[in-house]
């Protein structure tokens, strides 16, 4: 009577699942690629940190004959990996998988241990010593009778049962040989059990133990409690992924009349399969179910045969810790697999820099330079009159920005330095005097004396009480988008170290900028590093120009008052008129032609502070999250081979 049914049947009792490779993605913090896999780099590895995991029903473990050292290696770097990032008691069953196994191999590998377990009264101690050839363990009305685990060892010449005993503390007078050799069952250690419904506290814990510990379980149930909820629930149920190192027993059929005995058999299989438990058939792994009498000896012989097998092909025990492994794995799936594609995407990563370069007000800044390079053309390449002009300007923004200054008003305007208020450390208690609100006296600090309120640039970024800017909110605002990008998808314990990496570079992130905007402007400051020859040309055509206006008009002067012929007055006109009217038109064509050379250099400057703006948030943000992502790569890969997919 050692049918089952089908495994594919008692799949869809426990819900089996494996885990496949799909086409999961996880880009990292800094990278741009879009490959597969990469080389451990930052930069490519996070590109593509490698194929994802998804779960669906119907797929199948890897058999334990393909290895299990390297799952158990790969849980043991697993653990190592993440225990920073998951909390201990997450770990702990991880880890008391690898004591378990490591304990497991250092002993004999030449030994199989089986134990009997079952309820009250369904007859295990009778079974164990039909099995045992001899009275081993005590049988009697009194409930329970075995209080303690009783052993039996065919050792058959081999040694190592001794250390396993020790390991499962057993006593040594509770340990016996069986009273006939039974080659069949050589390397066999067989335990009886206390009862695991016992009014003893003490014995269901040794159960509870001992369930631990053994590599295969005989489960031993009676016509009357085969059915019973905590033997269901508390044991078969959960322990349903060890259904290849499981026998299910029904015992005492001898007190079943007719084909009573085959409609109970069938009611257990029927249990079994809602418990999830695989039931082995045609070959397949699962459970094996038999029906037996005890007290008759009816399919003993049966058992010890299927035991004979089992304990020949001497893998009960990687079945077992393969089991614990699946179990440890699945428990920790949660913490490891990603249903979606996760990572910072290339739009996500632009975002951000677009933000950062916002904050610093790179566009303000570009402008500002390009209004700046037009004033150093007009300058260059002015006639004198206009830069009389422009110098008295610049005296009169001087005073009013002292006035403002000595009023306390410096940023009342709300126009703002070019970068330096944009992210707002209190770095600009300098705005007032020195480089403040519009109108102030900076450019009395650089070679060229334009007004600074010509190059600073409402923003709408208003400092507060505090010497902080309103552009702070860009930044953090900006921080939480990227780590909220780079966090989807990622299993809790993973997002949660994403935004506290993220969370970390944007303390200092502000300050980094601020150093950003002031070396900006700084440069902005000195005005351009080389100065275009025809700059020269032009100032010297608007030198002969005013030349031509000074003679002319001396000459006409001259004419009027009589110094010279007064009918020669024609001569001193025409220069007069050509220096007049050409040197403004020098200026308006000068300034024509500036327009080109000065967006290309606004643009330069934008350029040059939205790209260091991007390296401050690429360093201090970026790639801690990448580093985060690389991590989770390394684990999730460890766990791929842990959970043996």
């Amino acid at each position: 009577m050692g049918g089952a049914s089908a495994r594919g049947r008692a799949a869809q009792g426990r819900g089996e699942r494996a885990a496949v490779v799909g086409g999961e993605r996880v880009d990292g913090g800094v990278g741009h690629g879009t490959g597969g896999g990469g080389d451990g780099s930052l930069e490519d590895g996070l590109a593509d940190c490698g194929p994802g995991y998804k779960w669906v029903p119907g797929g199948a473990r890897r058999a334990a004959e393909e290895g299990l050292r390297p799952r158990l290696e790969a849980l043991r770097e697993l653990i190592a990996l993440s225990r920073s990032r998951l909390d201990e008691m997450a770990l702990d069953e991880a880890g008391r998988v690898l004591e378990s196994a490591d304990e497991r191999y250092r002993l004999s590998g030449e030994h199989t241990v089986v134990a009997l377990a079952g309820a009250t009264g369904s007859g295990k101690s009778s079974l164990f010593n039909a099995l045992a050839g001899a009275s081993r363990s005590e049988v009697g009305a009194r409930r329970p009778t075995t209080g303690e685990p009783v052993a039996c060892i065919w050792s058959g010449g081999r040694p190592g049962a001794e250390g396993l005993l020790r390991r499962l503390g057993v006593p040594v007078h509770r340990r016996h040989t069986p009273t006939q050799g039974s080659p069949e069952l050589a390397g066999l250690v067989l335990l009886d059990l206390p009862d695991h419904d016992s009014a003893a506290t003490r014995n269901r814990e040794q159960v509870d133990r001992l369930l631990g510990l053994v590599d295969a379980v005989i489960w031993v149930v009676d016509p009357e409690k085969y059915a019973d909820a905590v033997l269901h629930e508390r044991y078969l149920r959960p322990l349903a992924g060890y259904a290849e190192v499981t026998f299910v027993v029904l015992n005492q059929v001898d007190r079943l009349p007719g084909d009573a005995a085959d409609q109970v058999v069938d009611d257990l299989r029927r249990l079994l399969d809602e418990d999830g438990l695989a039931l082995g058939e045609h070959g397949e792994p699962g459970a094996a179910v038999l029906a037996l009498s005890a007290a008759t000896g009816e399919g003993v012989a049966e058992l010890r045969e299927a035991l004979g097998q089992f304990v020949a092909e001497r893998g009960a025990a990687d079945r077992r810790l393969t089991a614990d492994v699946d179990t440890a794995a699945d428990r920790l799936r949660s913490a490891y697999v990603a249903d979606s594609r996760v990572g910072l995407t290339e739009r996500a990563r632009e975002e951000f820099d677009d933000r950062l370069a916002e904050a610093v007000g790179a566009v303000a800044t570009g402008r500002a330079a390009e209004r700046d390079w037009l004033r150093h053309a007009e300058r260059a390449c002015g006639s004198p009159w206009s830069r009389l002009r422009c110098r008295r300007k610049d005296r009169r923004a001087r005073r009013r920005g002292a006035v403002r200054t000595a009023d306390g008003s410096g940023h009342g305007t709300g126009a703002v330095r070019i970068g330096t208020p944009r992210t707002g450390t209190g770095r600009a208690a300098s705005g007032g005097a020195g480089s403040g609100g519009t109108g102030s006296g900076g450019p009395s600090a650089g070679p060229v004396p334009a007004p600074l309120s010509a190059r600073s640039v409402s923003v709408g970024s208003v400092r507060g009480e505090d010497g902080r800017a309103a552009a702070r909110p860009v930044v953090e605002q900006a921080v939480r988008t990227v780590a909220g990008e780079a966090a989807q998808g990622l299993p809790t314990p993973w997002a949660q170290a994403v935004r506290e990496a993220a969370g970390r570079g944007a303390e200092g992130l502000p300050e980094a900028l601020d150093a950003v905007a002031a070396e900006a402007e700084e440069t902005l400051r000195l005005g351009p590093d080389t100065k275009p020859r025809w700059w020269t040309v032009a100032a010297a055509l608007q030198g002969l120009l005013f030349v031509l206006q000074v003679v002319g008009v001396l000459w006409l002067v001259g004419a009027v008052t009589g110094v010279v012929d007064p009918t020669e007055w024609l001569s001193g006109l025409l220069p007069a008129v050509v220096g007049s009217v050409g040197g403004p038109a020098l200026t308006w064509l000068s300034g024509m032609v500036a327009r080109g050379p000065a967006r290309r250099y606004g643009q330069e400057a934008e350029r040059r502070l939205r790209g260091a703006a991007a390296g401050c948030g690429r360093a201090r943000v970026l790639e801690p999250v990448a580093a985060e992502l690389l991590r989770y790569r390394e684990v999730r890969e460890r766990y791929a081979v842990a959970s043996g997919v």
